[in-house]
């Protein structure tokens, strides 16, 4: 997760990032005439689950309904005008960073990082404490942990 973040911050995928707001406007805004409101919420959130797809282990929300609504009123699409395609990154803009980064993927890692050894040490105290140290069965419990999580491209 962390490296993802870097790559994004260093500017390593503001290469990708232009193209695709483009590829995403011409596939689910060029047209927004006489759009209802449902179809604006269902434009973003194809939009929201192309830019997640796009840069990987990044994740964006859909953001919250009552800023949806403000978003359908401010670009007045609700009075059917044409979404432009500037118009259309400000709007993005404005839903990235009313959603953040949720960070899903971190909280899994931390979640097995620290779940699974608790739960290996507290199945092996209990079935057979004195088979192996603590001091060698938490971290190669952890190591195992973190190689599994390695090849299933977790992290």
């Amino acid at each position: 997760m962390g490296q993802s973040l870097k790559k994004f911050a260093n500017g390593e995928q503001s290469d990708n990032i232009g193209p695709m707001i483009e590829n995403c406007y011409k596939s689910h805004f060029s047209n927004t005439e006489k759009w209802s409101f449902a179809e604006f919420c269902h434009a973003v959130c194809l939009t929201v689950e192309d830019v997640n797809e796009k840069l990987g282990s990044t994740q964006f929300r859909v953001t919250k309904i009552e800023t949806l609504t403000l978003l359908y009123k401010k670009y007045e699409i609700s009075r059917g005008k044409s979404l432009k395609s500037e118009e259309f990154r400000r709007m993005l803009h404005e839903i990235i960073f009313d959603t953040k980064v949720t960070g899903t993927g971190a909280k899994d890692i931390l979640l097995y990082l620290f779940g699974v050894p608790v739960t290996a040490l507290f199945i092996k105290q209990s079935v057979i404490p004195q088979a192996m140290p603590n001091e060698i069965f938490i971290p190669g419990v952890t190591s195992a942990t973190v190689f599994l999580l390695a090849k299933l491209h977790m992290i």
